[in-house]
């Protein structure tokens, strides 16, 4: 029993591929997650922008009409204020929904970041031990050698 300590050299290689593979992951899923905050941004402005160019037909085609101008101003007014909220409210919502995703893609990979830090840690543990023990039972070896060539030398 000398202490020596041995590590399965094909289970490290697995855990290293398995942490190799799990941050490429973790970081495409946050780019989507910001993809789908840009999308969700540019479909909401497109919607903005067809209602209002609507409501803005909708309202010179009633301007022609005296009477109905009025009605159709208030309409029209009202429908792009409705736009506006609603694009308005899409993109708070785009924003948080972003914002959320973009904080449990970072806490995920954080936690797998320390999880390799910790088993990275205590394989270098064991690795440092292995060295230390070998360089002992070196300097042990070589005293002797150098006590064995002593003794064969005449005096």
């Amino acid at each position: 029993m000398s202490g020596n300590v041995l590590i399965d050299k094909k289970k490290v290689m697995e855990l290293l591929d398995q942490l190799r593979l799990a941050i490429p992951q973790e970081i495409m899923a946050a780019e989507e997650v910001l993809n789908e905050k840009d999308q969700i941004l540019n479909l909401s402005l497109l919607e903005a922008r067809r209602t209002k160019a609507q409501a803005e037909d909708e309202y010179r085609e009633r301007l022609d009409h005296s009477e109905i101008a009025m009605v159709a101003e208030r309409r029209a007014e009202e429908t792009l204020r409705q736009a506006d909220e609603s694009a308005e409210r899409i993109g708070r919502q785009s924003e948080t929904q972003a914002r959320s995703r973009r904080v449990e893609a970072d806490a995920y990979a954080l936690h797998s970041l320390r999880s390799l830090e910790r088993e990275l840690s205590a394989l270098h543990g064991s690795v440092r031990k292995g060295i230390d023990l070998l360089a002992a039972d070196q300097a042990a070896a070589s005293i002797e050698n150098h006590a064995e060539l002593e003794g064969s030398l005449p005096a």
